[in-house]
């Protein structure tokens, strides 16, 4: 382990400190790693890559855990506290009105589909609801493709002067 640690230490610090951009936390993460390493060692399965490999990744991964962890928990003052309420309070409030406002579109979207004979506003709602082709639209419906496709032409017309 000490071999390893003299070999690679200096290269597993500076991946290590790439990642968490701290020199205290990089030589904290590079001693877990070591002992981690060294706990750990038959665990190593040289069919799935090389040694040095597996060591990197350990150190890697540790790295990255140490950054999650830390945008985990963020200490704020009163002050910010008081000024991230207020914000989610307005995201909120904006939130409501998007609702209500998509809820009265979708009424007039439906209002206008209505107004949609049952082929056209089936075109409609089989290539925007259900994802489908022009062809599997022609297929399902038994209708020719390019009627299909002038069918939803018109359709998408219609329904923008609809809702206009």
């Amino acid at each position: 382990m000490r071999r390893l640690y003299e070999q690679e230490g200096a290269r597993l610090l500076g991946v290590a400190l790439r990642i968490v951009r701290q020199r205290a936390l990089a030589e904290d993460i590079v001693h877990d790693a070591c002992v981690n390493i060294w706990t750990r060692a038959a665990s190593f399965d040289a069919t799935r890559g090389s040694a040095r490999g597996w060591i990197y990744s350990v150190v890697r991964n540790l790295a990255l855990n140490a950054v999650r962890d830390a945008n985990r928990h963020v200490d704020v003052d009163e002050t910010t506290t008081q000024a991230l309420e207020a914000d989610m309070s307005v995201q909120a409030y904006h939130a409501v009105e998007e609702t209500f406002e998509l809820n009265a579109n979708l009424g007039r979207l439906q209002h206008c589909l209505e107004g949609l004979d049952s082929a056209r506003r089936s075109c409609v709602l089989h290539a925007y609801v259900d994802g489908c082709s022009h062809g599997e639209i022609a297929e399902r419906l038994g209708a020719p493709l390019g009627t299909v496709k002038a069918w939803i032409r018109r359709s998408l017309v219609s329904l923008r002067e609809c809702m206009a």
